[in-house]
């Protein structure tokens, strides 16, 4: 099947599905590739629009250009808007509860999603964009990609998720320190952490992501999808709960035609065709 490309609204975000394989792509390289009023919300429709595609088995964010996201655009941060002069501001409880449910509707959206996700890092990705990437399920970085909280270079504590996964990831001392430092973690660093699950040439960051997209994709979706259930629900579960819900998705698993045609394939030593049913 030709790849196809989806519609976002915005070139500020790309999105093109091919042999299985989502690219989401963010697409304002001449800001590293910062969030903005019309990206974000792109980026959170797709999202959405792209959990009932079955013909998608695995999605991949990356950046255009030498940057993956730099976060908010702080040349925006503390000026109004022309258009919005005129508008009442919003109480503190308005902006919290805005700021919640954009939070939920990206990250935890990403973090929850029904497919495997990957993010490709060819460079930076910054506050709010690093909390994107370690939203995905994998991540794997170009030789001369680095993450950083930035945070308090701006004055902020920290939003989108980023204390809770990278807690997650490194642990609470490490966090704290990357928190409190905004230091830059380098690739190689990055994989000594567990932050990275693989770093590549600059020049390979491509073809090593679509190789290991396309190999997850052509998994079985129902089992995928589980799996990433359970690992998501271990984090916060206990072990009683994580078996029972173990229990219940291997049943389920059992149940679907992709489980016979892979028992099939491996009585008759061939490699297994799945359908998602």
């Amino acid at each position: 099947m030709p790849a196809s490309t989806i519609d976002t609204g915005t070139n500020e975000l790309l999105c093109e599905v091919d042999s299985a394989v989502a690219t989401i792509t963010l697409n304002r390289p001449e800001k590293r590739n910062a969030l903005s009023d019309f990206l974000t919300p792109a980026l959170r429709q797709s999202l959405l629009d792209l959990e009932a595609r079955i013909d998608v088995g695995c999605i991949v964010i990356t950046g255009a250009g030498t940057a993956f996201c730099a976060g908010g655009d702080v040349s925006g941060m503390g000026s109004a808007k022309s258009s919005s002069q005129d508008l009442p501001k919003p109480t503190t409880e308005g902006a919290i509860r805005s700021l919640q449910h954009k939070q939920e509707t990206l990250t935890l959206r990403l973090f929850n999603h029904s497919k495997p996700t990957i993010a490709a890092l060819p460079g930076a990705a910054a506050g709010a964009g690093m909390c994107i990437a370690l939203a995905c399920d994998l991540r794997i970085g170009a030789a001369s990609a680095f993450i950083t909280t930035a945070y308090r270079n701006i004055g902020f504590s920290g939003d989108y998720g980023g204390s809770w996964l990278l807690t997650q990831l490194v642990g609470v001392a490490k966090a704290k320190e990357l928190f409190f430092t905004a230091r830059r973690v380098q690739a190689e660093e990055c994989l000594r952490l567990g932050i990275f699950n693989e770093v590549v040439p600059d020049d390979e960051l491509q073809a090593r992501t679509r190789e290991l997209a396309q190999h997850i994709a052509a998994g079985p979706p129902a089992a995928l999808g589980y799996m990433k259930e359970n690992i998501n629900r271990a984090v916060t579960g206990d072990l009683q709960t994580c078996l029972g819900l173990e229990a219940d998705r291997l049943i389920r698993c059992a149940q679907t035609n992709d489980h016979k045609e892979a028992v099939a394939a491996f009585l008759a030593k061939r490699t297994p065709t799945f359908s998602g049913n």
